[in-house]
Parts: C-alpha cells; structure tokens; sequence
C-alpha cells in the first residue's frame, strides 16, 4: 500500500525508502493498493482550501458522522488519557421476532464504511461548518483537536481499524472488529468513531439473515435435487423498494449477494462494482408485473394475450416470470397449459409467479397442475422435476413460510429444485417474521482499554441490572485454532499497547490515513 500526496512541486510517500517532506498544501491523495500484482486505485479525492461554509456540502462533512453527545467526551475522559482500544461484538441473539436468528454472524461490509467514509481527509471549511453546526446544539467543540488532525494527519483520522474477514461467520460474543487511537494527542476519536463503524451491524445482519435461509434451501435441496446448482439463485432480493434510503439499497443488497446471486436491486450491483471490484455482481431476469398483465384488459382472453406477448418476447431467455394472480390464478395456470406448444418452441424456462394468498397452497397448486400439463421427469432421489417450468414465490415469504413451502413440496414428492423465492423489504429492512435491526444480533461497540498516565488498564462495565451487557476487557484479539474462532486478550507485558496475536484472525482495514482493505466481492461470494 503506497499513500501518494501531491503538491505543486513536492511529493510525499509513505514508503520509508524515499525521504518525506511535508506539504505546505495539499490538493490531491491517491490510495493505491497492490491486488495480484496489479494496481488499483481504491479511493481519490481533492482537498479544497476553501474555508467557506457555504462550500461544504454539510450531508458530507466527515466530522459529523457522529452523536451528537459525542463531541462533549473529550472533556469527560481522565486526565493523563494518551491511548483507547474499542471493540465490536454481537452479544447473543433476539428472539422476538425471528426464532431462527442464528448465533452466529457473517461478517460484512467494513470494505464499504472505510472506503466511502475514511479514505477522504477532513477540510478547513469542515471543521469550521461543524463547530457552528455542534455549538447551535449547546455542545462543546474540539477545535484544537480537529485542527491538529488536518494539520498533522493530513486530514485523515487517526485510527487504527482491524476486523474479520469479510465474509467469515464468526460465533457470537466474539471480537469482529477493534479500533485503536494511533496518536496519544487525540485518543478520544476512538469514541467519536463508534457512531460511523457500528453501522457494520446492518449488512453484517442482512447478511447472516440471507444466509440462514442459504443454508436452508441448500438442506432441502440435498435431500430432492441431484445438485446444487440452482442454488445461487433461489433467493432473489426484491427489497430495493421496500428500505428507507437508496444507501440501505445499496449496502444491504451486497450483504445478500454475498451468498445469493439473484437481485432485483440494482443498487447492489452498482456498489458491488464501485466498492468491492465486482463486475456484475448479481443478475435478475425479465419479469412482468400486474400493471404489464392487466393492462391488456380485463378477464382471461385478455390476461392470455399479455401471456402469448411475455412468451413471444422473451421465450428465448434462459428464464422469464410471469405474475399469474392478477384475475383468477388456478385459471390462469390452465392458461399457461393450453399454452404449452408455444412455451415448448422456445428454449426459456417459464416462471409462474403466483402472489397474493396462501403462499404454501399457491406453490403445490402451481406444482400439481403445471405438472398435469408439462409433465415431469423423476430425479435420482426420487423426487419429481417439471419439464419447461418451474415457480417463484415473492409474496410473503421469510425463513417459516420458506421452510413450509420446502417441506410440502417435498412431502408432495416434488424436488425444490422446481422453486425459487423472492423476499423483498423483510430482507434488507425486516419485517413481521424477520429480524434486521442493530439489537437482532445485540451489537455493541465498547472500550476495553486505555492508557491512562502511562500505564495500560482495563476498561470495562458490569451491570447488575443486566448481566448480559457485561463488556470485555483488555486489549483483544481473534483467532482461529482447531477449535473454530475465539478471542483472546492480550497480556500486556508480552503484546503491550500495539502487538497482536501471531495466529491473528483480525486483519488491518485501515491505518492512520491509509487504506488497507481491498476484497474482491467474488471472492467473499465464493466463501459462501
């Protein structure tokens, strides 16, 4: 990793072979990083020396990814205070809603946060846009700090942030990320970091979650399919209209294209690419919706044209879908029947997609009728596969109503290959039956040491009101023995305030300015 900073006439380079000179102005900083003998830019950004308010977009402004509370612990913290290590866990899990929440998590969407956010040095016109923004709220503002990181840091904060790859499935109570100040001057940024960083817990959640019902379909398909093949594309993302903001679009739709490659979110492709090297990073197909149906008209010779048109312009695709409830779905799969010379002159696989209604019944109803028509072949474990069609379900489904169609489809003797399903908002937001907010896997971030007038101590809580926020302590660190994924503190007299473990499972994200991470998406896809 190599942090270039240009000036007019002077260049600064990190490297410890070429001397160092600090620029009086700083206009351009280029990260470049070094992945399979290629170089990559992973960030570059222009620092203004504009100090005009009015300059700075405020909804940027680095300085204020933060609480607001925040900024007044500067004064709150003991005398003497030079160094803070901070730590991310899930603390368990929350059954209230989803009782197949797991006790593990996977790991994702640090890459995004580091890049997005970290890789881009405060301003000037920042720092003064924050003070009047966090005086106007009756808070005290750390002018002198702020100033010294522009001045000394370039800009950029100075931390120190290891973590899980991204990808891992790590066991719950155990470390997935630590952050670490890395200038004594100003160790109270830790803390002001938090804010920024926790947000981790929202892909990290969609992630696990998409992966639970991975690893669900993957049980049932074992049990009635030949392979895994259609696996990657059994659960299709379609929560893009369903989130609060196109950012949750973006990030959570990764999260679940870590272990899926069916999305209908097209803001997930679009981060993919920008933040982790994907090329496509997830593929949908051509679909209708009720407007394009119903729009031919009312009533069943109507709803056959819009089927005659879905066939004639995209039978020649691999798959193609068709919403099929839009008058009177057990009618209308006769229709798709007496439809089958036209299907079977195309090479596409059609997709019936029934909606409203008992999402169990829709799916063996499908299965049993378009079986009558199309036909069937039985598979090696016995179970039956249908010739030129198969079924979507994307109305209602999260892991219990999923779990039931599987079981009936395969009770009916049906293999699950013939089903794919779509969740939309209870995947990327949560919803009655599904869990994705920061408590679902209980994730904090707490500080567990500090060096205070020299020495390195242990900080920690330990409420009697609830043991279960008892907060570790010490420096800490993951590894990974024979046993799977623990953690481990740190001894001070071997490791003091900057070692790490030998067999470390953390790696580094970033450094003090730079930027260290750079995963390709399809190679954390490929650990799923």
């Amino acid at each position: 990793m190599i942090l270039l900073m240009t000036t007019g006439t002077e260049q600064v380079s990190s490297d410890s072979d070429i001397t160092e000179n600090k620029p009086s102005s700083l206009h351009m900083i280029k990260f470049m990083s070094t992945r399979k003998g290629k170089h990559s830019m992973t960030a570059a950004c222009t620092l203004t020396t504009k100090n005009n308010i009015d300059d700075i977009d405020i909804t940027e402004n680095l300085i204020l990814k933060s609480d607001s509370y925040k900024y007044s612990h500067w004064l709150q913290y003991p005398t003497g205070l030079t160094y803070m290590f901070d730590y991310l866990e899930s603390r368990g899990t929350s059954h209230n809603i989803d009782k197949h929440v797991m006790d593990e998590t996977r790991f994702f969407g640090l890459q995004y946060y580091v890049k997005k956010y970290l890789s881009r040095p405060i301003t000037m016109g920042m720092i003064n846009q924050a003070e009047e923004i966090i005086a106007g709220q009756g808070l005290p503002f750390n002018r002198e700090g702020w100033e010294l990181i522009l001045n000394e840091h370039n800009g950029f904060i100075p931390i120190r942030i290891r973590a899980a790859k991204e990808g891992a499935l790590i066991p719950a109570h155990n470390v997935l990320m630590t952050i670490e100040s890395t200038d004594d001057r100003i160790p109270w940024i830790v803390g002001w970091a938090e804010t920024l960083l926790m947000k981790v817990w929202y892909p990290t959640t969609v992630a696990t979650l998409s992966y639970s019902i991975h690893e669900l379909i993957k049980k049932y398909l074992d049990f009635t399919a030949d392979d895994r093949g259609k696996l990657p594309f059994m659960l299709q993302d379609f929560g893009y209209r369903g989130v609060s903001s196109d950012e949750s679009a973006g990030i959570g739709g990764m999260a679940h294209l870590t272990n899926f490659k069916g999305t209908d979110t097209v803001a997930a492709v679009a981060y993919a690419r920008k933040y982790y090297h994907a090329d496509i990073a997830g593929v949908s197909i051509p679909a209708s919706e009720h407007s394009t149906i119903t729009s031919w008209g009312a009533g069943r010779e109507n709803e056959q044209e819009a089927f005659e048109n879905m066939i004639n312009r995209f039978g020649d695709y691999a798959n193609y879908a068709c919403v099929s409830d839009s008058w009177d779905y057990d009618r209308a799969l006769r229709t798709w029947i007496s439809l089958k010379p036209l299907i079977e002159r195309h090479d596409g696989i059609l997709v019936v997609r029934p909606d409203s209604g008992d999402n169990v019944r829709n799916a063996l109803v499908a299965l049993r009728i378009l079986d009558e028509g199309f036909g069937s072949t039985v598979n090696s474990k016995g179970y039956k596969v249908l010739n030129h069609v198969a079924v979507i379900q994307g109305d209602g489904c999260d892991y219990d109503s999923i779990e039931r169609i599987l079981q009936a489809t395969m009770d009916a003797g049906y293999s699950v290959q013939n089903l794919a399903f779509g969740m939309g908002g209870a995947l990327l937001q949560g919803g009655d039956h599904s869990s994705v907010n920061r408590d679902t896997h209980k994730f904090a971030i707490k500080c567990s040491a500090a060096v205070i007038n020299g020495t390195l101590v242990d900080i920690y809580k330990d409420p009697k009101t609830d043991p279960g926020k008892r907060s570790k302590r010490g420096r800490l660190d993951l590894i990974h023995d024979g046993n799977g994924y623990r953690t481990v503190k740190l001894d001070a007299a071997t490791y003091g305030e900057h070692g790490y473990a030998r067999d470390s499972a953390l790696e580094t994200y970033y450094d003090d300015g730079r930027v260290l991470c750079d995963y390709d998406f399809k190679d954390i896809q490929l650990s799923a």
